[in-house]
Order: structure tokens, then C-alpha cells, then sequence
């Protein structure tokens, strides 16, 4: 499949963007609460980029026939479901949402265009501290294969998304310990030791 140089430039990541993440307390309250450090220690775009984590801000409202969007689902090879989580549309809420709260790898990009309400993926930073991104509507957000992670929804306790996918999706969570994954390995090489090696 070929591109237009117009396709390949839409598709890139935002290289800055008002996406709002932080380093997280260690609270053990609600996990839908934002946990910042008193003081607040933001994590910014630069940071996540490191990490592996790439942004792009999105038309959410048209998301069928935003440019954008349609670059990157067309370079990147993305399908897609919608997805809506509420406590009137998931059943057994609480336990779900307590399950995706547990820290876990995939073997695959995980990758979220929010379309309307909010929610939190907490990523390991290089030193093992949790990052909590605030994903809102409008946000599309890709999480690395191996990425040690989890997800919440804040207290609104709604959220609509995307959930972009290459091939057939598979999302099947490995909880962590999961070192000796072939992801995981496939990550720390390619994000934690050359950080750890600067």
C-alpha cells in the first residue's frame, strides 16, 4: 500500500500536544481520583515519547471523516471497534473495572481514541514509577507492546472509545511478573536500556 506525503505527515505523532499526565501518589484510595504528588509533578509529552507512548490530538465528533484519523488508521493499518464503558452498559462493573486496574503487559499495541467522556491509563515509567495519563475526548493515545500498564475510569464513570487494532484483535492481558515475556524483553530494549544507558 502506498501513501501521500500528506497521509505519512498526518500520521506522524504530535510532537506537543495539552495532553495532561503525572507522576502518581501512592495512595491506596478510589483509584478513579486523579492521585497527584502534593506538589504536582506533571509528566509532559516528552517524557511519555520516551516511554514509548505516542499522542494525537483528533476531530472526536467526526471521527468517520477526520483527516487525521484517517491517515493514521490508513499508515498504521488500524481497524476499529467502539466501545462503551458505564455501570448501565458493562455488566459487573466494579469487578471490571477493578480487573483493568490490574498491572499487566500486552503482546500488541494498546491503542484508545477517546469520543466522549474520560479516563486513566497509568504507565510504568523507567524507574518503575506509575504515570497517569488523563485520556479525554479527542485524545488518541498508542500504549507500546511489553508497556507494563493499566487502565481506570475517573468518577465520572463514562467513557466512549475507539479501540484501534492491526489484524484480528486480541487483547489478552499478562499480568505482571511477566519479565521473561518476549514483549516485555522486546520493550525494555527498546525504551528502559537505552534510558537506563544514557
Amino acid at each position: 500500500m502506498s501513501f501521500t506525503e500528506e497521509e505519512l505527515k498526518l500520521a506522524q505523532a504530535d510532537a506537543t500536544g495539552d495532553i495532561q499526565a503525572w507522576y502518581m501518589d501512592d495512595s491506596t484510595d478510589d483509584q478513579r481520583l486523579p492521585h497527584k504528588l502534593e506538589p504536582d509533578q506533571p509528566a509532559p509529552l516528552d517524557v511519555l515519547k520516551k516511554l514509548g507512548v505516542l499522542y494525537w490530538r483528533v476531530d472526536a465528533d467526526n471521527h468517520d471523516t477526520d483527516p487525521k484519523l484517517s491517515a493514521i488508521r490508513k499508515v498504521r493499518n488500524y481497524s476499529y471497534k467502539i466501545i462503551t464503558i458505564t455501570p448501565e452498559k458493562l455488566p459487573n462493573y466494579e469487578e471490571k473495572i477493578k480487573s483493568f486496574y490490574e498491572e499487566h503487559i500486552h503482546e500488541d499495541e494498546e491503542i484508545r481514541c477517546i469520543l466522549d467522556g474520560s479516563g486513566y491509563f497509568d504507565v510504568r515509567d523507567e524507574d518503575d514509577k506509575w504515570i497517569r495519563i488523563d485520556c479525554r475526548k479527542g485524545d488518541l493515545i498508542v500504549l507500546p507492546e511489553g508497556i507494563y500498564h493499566r487502565f481506570t475510569l475517573d468518577s465520572a464513570n463514562y467513557i466512549t472509545a475507539l479501540r484501534l487494532f492491526v489484524g484480528a484483535p486480541i487483547w489478552t492481558p499478562h499480568n505482571r511478573p511477566q519479565e521473561e515475556n518476549a514483549s516485555r524483553m522486546k520493550y525494555v530494549d527498546a525504551f528502559i536500556k537505552p534510558t537506563a544507558a544514557a
